[in-house]
């Protein structure tokens, strides 16, 4: 195989170009949980085609319903008005041509064909001989074919059949491999493959058909969905499968953001993807999919680009010590430094600094054994919390608060709704109201926003989403923190309440956010 240093240059002298297909609309639908609405398959399609610049996209699986054909055909026009039509592509089925006419009605031009890629799949599952299945693929791709359809052709539970039944993969691709089929797609169908029979099995198929173009698609049953797919590449594979936050089915797909940056960094490979985008796209699938991106998820995940230790922060200050490929920048986004009992001295002055405070060496100190303290109590400090730490210790050097709750009374009755009543003070000037909400919250906040439409008529920031957690390792007594994601105007931004009380812990959040647009 050679040396990671010989494996990791181009071919040649040659830049490799991989084409990247991304599945996330269909295979990363088969989540656990996860069903997309036509509007918002549109919106993903959208951006993975306009903003994220993917090659192209598997939108859905043939005949699976009407909302699905509705979903595939706005897709299809969107595609259309862009120049991008043949880049939106469907799954469909060895069928007695029913896929093809339905993938035609939706206004597509392209079918990912299902086919049987291992003897068991095949003999089992259709119950039919090689050669009748083999029959019946032609017939498909022929019927497509006069239909204007191009036909690229997925080898289902490829990796099974390389490895127990060979002559079978053999057969079918030896009648198969004339035929009008634009990309044989080879999926490792239930993520049993490491990249070493990656390597053996990709480099048999390219020794044997060497001018077919071969796509990957890897699954992540043992975490080797990305290693899988750089063996792949390294093996002469032209296109991978992916999806944005690994979605799929069982344990997911080879993420897009990780993929991405592995084939430029590590590869010295090119792709037509626009890497600051990969961050949008992160976050729009999981606000639609509704599962979270883990925090320590590579290149899109919230902390992997927070340093926590302070040695780290010193070592940036000095030149950059602790920074790899993976700047932040890179991908639309900035490089945060914690604050906890690890900060240490650098990691506070790199945050004052971001906020333009200037401490003294003994000031810095105080600022830096006070956070310490709030971390030993699994308190989480941010930079928006900075200030506000800075003046309790100090008394001075932050701004007097423009918002200020004076007072209020929450209270709750068996069968009546929560009532608020709030008095504030902005800029100087009291102001009260009252309300009633869906819960204690509510009711304090639907007040506030009378206050700021009755009195000052100003619009008040929208609730994006609201989450609630205790501190790790803490108990049920314990402190609770409040997250709040605010949306003002076209800036989005989250502000966190620390408290014994929940709802006086989102209090506390949403006054300091209402101090932040004030400034």
């Amino acid at each position: 195989m050679g040396s990671a240093e010989q494996m990791s240059k181009p071919r040649n002298g040659i830049q490799p170009f991989i084409e990247i297909m991304d599945c996330t609309l269909r295979d990363g639908e088969q989540t656990s949980g996860v069903s997309f609405l036509p509007h918002e398959k549109l919106m993903i399609a959208r951006m993975l085609l306009k903003d994220v610049n993917v090659d192209r996209i598997e939108v859905a699986s043939a005949r699976v319903s009407e909302g699905e054909k509705d979903a595939v055909k706005m897709i299809c026009r969107y595609a259309q008005q862009i120049g991008k039509g043949d880049s939106v592509e469907v799954l469909g089925f060895v069928d007695g041509f029913q896929s093809i006419d339905w993938i035609v009605d939706c206004g597509c031009h392209t079918v990912n064909l299902l086919t049987k890629g291992s003897l068991k799949h095949c003999t089992q599952q259709l119950g039919k001989t090689p050669k009748e299945h083999i029959a019946d693929i032609i017939d498909t791709v022929l019927y497509a074919r006069s239909r204007g359809i191009t036909v690229n052709l997925y080898l289902e539970d490829w990796s099974n059949g390389m490895k127990d039944s060979p002559e079978y993969v053999y057969q079918m691709m030896d009648a198969l491999s004339t035929a009008e089929v634009k990309r044989f797609m080879l999926p490792d169908t239930l993520g049993i493959m490491n990249p070493l029979q990656v390597i053996e099995y990709f480099r048999k198929m390219l020794k044997r058909y060497p001018r077919l173009h071969f796509d990957f698609h890897a699954h992540n049953d043992y975490d080797l969905a990305v290693s899988n797919s750089l063996a792949a590449v390294l093996s002469g594979a032209k296109g991978l499968h992916v999806t944005v936050n690994g979605l799929g089915e069982r344990c997911g797909n080879a993420p897009l953001s990780s993929v991405q940056v592995i084939l430029k960094d590590q590869f010295n490979a090119k792709t037509n993807i626009h890497e600051d985008k990969l961050n949008d796209i992160s976050r729009l699938v999981e606000g639609y999919s509704g599962i979270a991106v883990a925090p320590n998820q590579p290149i899109i995940g919230d902390n992997v680009f927070t340093q926590v230790a302070g040695v780290h922060a010193d070592g940036d200050n000095k030149d950059n010590l602790y920074c790899n490929d993976l700047v932040p920048e890179r991908f639309g986004r900035k490089r945060e430094y914690a604050l906890g009992k690890n900060s240490g001295k650098a990691n506070i002055a790199r945050n004052l600094q971001e906020l333009g405070l200037e401490l003294t060496p003994e000031q810095t100190r105080k600022v830096t054994q006070r956070i310490t303290e709030l971390g030993d109590r699994k308190e989480i400090v941010t930079q928006d919390d900075l200030p506000f730490i800075v003046s309790d210790v100090l008394k001075h050097a932050a701004p007097e608060d423009k918002v200020k709750l004076v007072s209020y009374l929450v209270s709750s009755a068996y069968g009546l709704k929560p009532l608020a009543s709030v008095k504030v003070e902005i800029n100087g000037e009291q102001y009260e109201s009252d309300s009633t909400g869906d819960g204690q919250y509510d009711a304090f906040v639907k007040a506030l926003r009378k206050i700021y439409k009755e009195y000052l008529d100003r619009t008040f920031p929208i609730l994006e989403n609201y989450a609630v957690t205790i501190p790790p390792g803490g108990r049920t007594d314990a402190l609770v923190q409040t997250v709040i994601t605010w949306r003002n105007g076209d800036r989005l931004f989250r502000t966190r309440g620390l408290d014994a009380d929940q709802t006086e812990a989102a209090i506390k959040a949403t006054f300091k956010m209402l101090n932040l647009i004030e400034e």
